[in-house]
């Protein structure tokens, strides 16, 4: 007698995290990289949060397609992610490339989908996940795959409650008492609309909210579609998923909301991915990196501990490898290989670090400025990226300057500076 295998849902679910599109409104973060592979926390990348949250919920075959500066996060993704061959297991990138079938750019993301659905359909996954690469959260997708099958759901879409003032901004998604979704108004303006899309009474209640609320459902760019569903609602020259697919799927189909009510940040601006960072560092932090069981992984580097000499830190993440001596930290998030000489105050700062060591490479240049923060600097409210030169005695702050500017190495986003990669910072400039 044979006994037939049943897989879990998870094993049998195929996850697509979207590379993300040019990335304007991180620039000049993604200048030269992928929104996906811009550093977060020190140590990791954006795009291992939901590489992360697929491992910790059983998912293990893993699609990122991307399009823009894609180079540094293949590289990543390629030193990071490294299964055994006795399971099919996979985390593999799916450019953009031209096929007898087209030969453009991803439009958008349903397009994205479209443009590689082939290779999709090429197992025997039964449901798709498709994820953002660029949002800070963490979710047990197990608990989303199990609302979709036990609710008989053709296409499950996560959402997330949030406020009138916020609603403005998002994708809002109006249900009957069962979660099915009934309405899809991509970011609705009228007051007299929003008063139609609040949350109802009954579906708050049974959140254990106060029933008169006014709250929303939030479209997350979470989905969850059955094989054939993709499909079908593929079949077609739709563009994308939130302002295209969704809304033709509703009126048809079984669309049903996962209210998640966790943490969750899309990070798609200088300003949310500066406050995401440095929340890191408060006493409480609304996310952490560190969660019993269900790790973010990232790329192993095998870097040596810290060195930090003689130096006040008052809420900091100091991440491998770094040199600190003679400083005062307050507030600041501090990456991989940062080197930050006596006398420099930081206040409100992201370091990102550095890709590299230069002892490893012969040292530093003669007549260059190091890789690091030099002597004597005072930075506030800014974002040094990767492999910076800072000389000695610069002066460092967006204070009494239009919050949206650009200079000599520098831009100004939000009220936030901005050293782009690879910058040299002459010895005494006041930016």
């Amino acid at each position: 007698m044979s006994i037939k295998h049943v897989l879990a849902p998870a094993a049998r679910t195929l996850a697509i995290i979207m590379g993300g599109g040019a990335g304007t409104r991180l620039f000049p973060l993604t200048k030269d990289r992928a929104k996906p592979a811009v550093p977060i926390g020190g140590k990791y990348r954006l795009v291992d949060v939901p590489i992360s949250n697929c491992l910790n919920s059983g998912i293990r075959g893993i699609y990122v397609l991307t399009q823009f500066n894609s180079t540094s996060l293949h590289r990543h993704i390629n030193a990071s992610y490294k299964f055994d061959n006795f399971s099919p297991s996979f985390v593999e990138i799916l450019a953009a490339q031209q096929t007898p079938e087209g030969s453009t750019w991803y439009q958008g993301t349903a397009d994205a989908v479209r443009q590689n659905l082939r290779t999709f359909l090429e197992g025997t996954h039964e449901y798709f996940i498709i994820l953002s690469g660029d949002q800070l959260y963490r979710m047990d997708y197990r608990d989303l795959l199990q609302q979709h099958i036990q609710g008989g759901a053709e296409l499950t879409i996560a959402c997330i409650p949030v406020n009138r003032d916020a609603a403005t901004g998002f994708g809002i998604m109006e249900t009957d008492a069962t979660r099915r979704i009934t309405r899809f108004v991509e970011k609705p303006k009228d007051p007299a609309l929003l008063g139609e899309l609040r949350m109802k009474p009954e579906l708050l209640r049974e959140l254990e909210e106060w029933d008169q609320q006014e709250l929303y459902l939030a479209n997350m760019g979470i989905y969850i579609f059955n094989r054939q569903v993709l499909a079908e609602c593929l079949d077609n020259d739709l563009e994308d998923f939130g302002k295209h697919i969704i809304p033709a799927a509703i009126g048809s189909r079984n669309v049903q909301a996962h209210i998640f009510r966790g943490y969750w940040e899309d990070i798609g601006t200088i300003r949310s991915f500066f406050d995401a960072n440095l929340n890191l560092c408060d006493p409480q932090p609304v996310y952490s990196f560190y969660a019993p069981g269900a790790p973010i992984y990232t790329q192993s580097r095998f870097l040596p501990a810290s060195v930090v000499q003689d130096t006040v830190v008052n809420g900091a993440m100091i991440s491998d490898g770094c040199q600190i001596r003679s400083a005062k930290l307050d507030r600041c998030i501090v990456g991989i290989r940062s080197l930050i000489h006596p006398g420099a105050r930081l206040r409100n700062v992201i370091v990102m670090g550095a890709d590299y060591y230069e002892s490893d490479k012969g040292g530093t240049p003669p007549g260059e400025i190091p890789i690091g923060i030099g002597r004597d600097c005072v930075i506030e409210d800014a974002i040094i990226d990767k492999n910076a030169r800072i000389g000695d005695g610069v002066v460092i702050t967006p204070h009494e300057k239009d919050a949206n500017s650009e200079g000599p190495g520098y831009y100004i986003r939000d009220g936030i500076v901005v050293i782009p990669k690879n910058s040299v910072i002459p010895p005494g400039t006041k930016i």
